[in-house]
């Protein structure tokens, strides 16, 4: 390939979106590292029940949520680039905090005491890293571009994820769990160099800005379908290797990579469907299918049926996000895109942040069998939800038109 055809290749807005949204790759490998790793060491190595486990990996995204709103106003404020900045440098902190908790293995408490500090922090990294590369591409782009960078952006996280999750497993098995701390380190610095090299860039100045939890208030309805339908993902990635342990299979991580690697090809194939049929059609589709996924993982008999309803859930909630959030950022002002974003991801956040502890408790007071009927339920309950929102939305319309005809 020549110069000019390279040129040429570097100004399409899709290159350009996915040379920003590397950035999330980066951060959310570090968080996949660990994501089959940790909970076997806390509940088998550490000695805590499921419910500690549980919670001690769920409380990562009580951070994030909290961090949400402070990125959203830096983003729309000073741009994204601060904030990858400082989420990266969350991520070097975590690195180095897993390899103590990992050295101090032999005193349980101080271990998951510092484990708790590091999700804390892995959490700060995520809430600064979440929106902001996806803010960063639409800038360079255009808001026209808004299905694209949110797809994309969704694709480094789940593809860095289908990556971290067995390779993590790797080194810890090979090398020891102290080496996921050092890979963490080092994908972080990996991070932070990039984000420092890359132009700072801000969006409208001059239309005032809503208060954050007035746009918190419009895209809640979103938010609310995109929370109920997280719970599946949740319940997977923080328990699928105790189901597998239960179940007395092995290799519990190439259920998060089918996941995964479903998820990346539910992006890449059916992306364009959005701005096509529509957010909320392509939402409630979707989540029929997570829902088959988590059915078939609910009757599996055996880890190859298992990744067959893990590969089904990850197509699914793979053009969740994407959809409601095409909805919800719509619904915003040129200047509260940033806060738009960061208060739709909130809702996943929440999600993931409450699936810990009570598919805990689930596991616990009905038996690990019954972790994704549960879930399932929920999921069921965000497609309701959609359905309802695809009605109201269509009286809104047709209201619209009535008030235009009688008032030409």
């Amino acid at each position: 390939m020549n110069h000019s055809s390279l040129k040429s290749l570097s100004q399409k807005p899709s290159f350009i979106i996915a040379n920003y949204v590397l950035l999330t790759f980066y951060g959310y490998f570090s968080i996949g590292l660990t994501l089959a790793v940790l909970p076997i060491f806390i509940h088998q190595q550490l000695g805590f029940n499921t419910v500690i486990a549980g919670a001690v990996i769920s409380i990562q995204y009580i951070m994030t949520f909290l961090m949400r709103a402070y990125a959203g106003h830096i983003v729309d404020n000073r741009g994204p680039k601060p904030a990858v900045i400082a989420s990266m440098i969350c991520f070097l902190l975590t690195g180095i905090l897993l390899i103590t908790s990992f050295t101090l293995a032999d005193k349980p408490l101080l271990s998951l005491s510092i484990l708790i500090i590091s999700r804390l922090v892995t959490g700060c990294g995520e809430g600064m890293v979440g929106a902001s590369p996806v803010n960063w591409a639409m800038l360079r782009t255009g808001e026209k571009h808004t299905a694209t960078a949110i797809s994309y952006n969704g694709i480094a996280n789940y593809s860095s994820m289908a990556i971290g999750a067995p390779l993590g497993v790797w080194m810890a098995g090979y090398f020891g769990n102290w080496s996921l701390g050092a890979l963490t380190i080092a994908t972080a610095i990996i991070g932070l160099l990039t984000a420092v090299r890359k132009p700072a860039l801000k969006g409208d100045q001059d239309t005032p800005r809503k208060p954050f939890l007035k746009v918190l208030r419009t895209v809640s309805p979103y938010g609310s379908g995109l929370a109920l339908a997280g719970m599946g993902f949740g319940t997977l990635s923080t328990f699928i290797t105790l189901y597998y342990a239960f179940n007395r299979w092995n290799q519990a991580a190439i259920c998060i990579t089918a996941f995964s690697l479903f998820f990346v090809l539910g992006r890449l194939l059916f992306a364009k469907s959005i701005n096509r049929f529509g957010g909320l059609r392509v939402a409630i589709v979707s989540m029929a299918v997570e829902s088959m996924g988590l059915l078939i993982l609910w009757l599996a008999t055996n880890p190859h049926i298992a990744v067959l309803g893990a590969s089904f859930t990850g197509l699914g909630f793979s053009l969740i996000f994407p959809a409601l959030g095409v909805e919800a950022v719509s619904r915003a002002s040129a200047s509260n895109k940033g806060s738009a974003l960061g208060a739709y991801g909130l809702f996943i956040d929440i999600s993931l942040g409450v699936t810990g502890p009570l598919i805990g408790l689930v596991a616990k007071g009905l038996g690990m069998n019954y972790i994704f009927p549960f879930s399932m339920a929920m999921v069921l309950i965000g497609l309701v939800t959609c359905v309802i929102l695809k009605e109201n939305t269509g009286r809104e319309i047709d209201t619209a038109m009535d008030l235009t005809t009688d008032n030409p």
